[in-house]
């Protein structure tokens, strides 16, 4: 095998391991981007409900 040919095959071989190194991190970056929204509209969900709680309870008058 001539010296052409192996750096030929080395150079496919480093190719196709960068693609696969940045499909893994765009996958990983993916995966927490999603789980980072779900969390944060999550939140927003229970900021609102103790915003509208609150309101009512200053709303409704005191019995007494």
């Amino acid at each position: 095998m001539t010296q052409a040919t192996a750096m030929r095959r080395r150079h496919r071989f480093n190719g196709r391991m960068t693609r696969i190194v940045l499909l893994i991190s765009f996958l990983l970056f993916f995966c927490r981007f999603v789980y980072s929204a779900v969390g944060a509209w999550h939140h927003h969900q229970d900021k609102l409900q103790t915003q509208q709680i609150s309101q009512t309870i200053e709303t409704t008058p005191t019995e007494r």
